[in-house]
């Protein structure tokens, strides 16, 4: 297992790790990004774009280590200009919407989609939804950890995916 993962506190109440500690120390966030990025480095990228708030930080330094733009993908009625929705049911029941600012991606543009943690992988499927309704590629799925579940597994199935709690879990069965 990575040093960085024991630094994830995983004693928090409900079903959400907290992975802050691991942003706290330079070596330990360092080497996640490159965990996280470098499956990616030979994958045509445009953009890359984090899902608020946590993967806003994460995906700025994936983007940062690949040389590429970083696009925010908001929580609804946080933009100050037009953009598009995608509503969507969270891990707690409730019905949420993420934006994108409209023209962000543009038809053909090749995004990595970054989130620290997916649950249901609903979330996620919105804000694919964000990229490829705007005439983007989802160029892959990047995160700390990709719950298994029907929707995560679908992911998968149709995305490249770099999850390194998973695929550890994978890897120590």
């Amino acid at each position: 297992m990575k040093d960085y993962m024991c630094l994830i506190d995983t004693q928090t109440p409900g079903p959400r790790c907290d992975v802050t500690p691991v942003f706290a120390d330079p070596a330990a966030f360092a080497q996640l990004v490159a965990d996280l990025a470098d499956p990616f480095r030979s994958t045509p990228i445009d953009y890359v774009a984090g899902i608020d708030a946590l993967g806003f930080i994460l995906g700025t330094a994936i983007a940062l280590h690949l040389r590429k733009g970083f696009l925010p993908i908001r929580k609804a009625g946080k933009l100050p200009v037009a953009a598009t929705t995608a509503q969507f049911v969270d891990y707690t029941g409730q019905t949420k919407s993420l934006e994108l600012r409209k023209v962000s991606v543009r038809k053909a543009e090749s995004v990595l989609i970054v989130d620290e943690w997916i649950e249901t992988g609903a979330q996620m499927q919105a804000a694919i939804d964000l990229i490829e309704n705007a005439g983007g590629i989802v160029a892959g799925i990047v995160t700390i950890n990709m719950d298994t579940n029907p929707l995560s597994v679908r992911l998968r199935e149709k995305y490249k995916c770099q999850a390194v709690w998973f695929d550890m879990q994978e890897t120590d069965r």
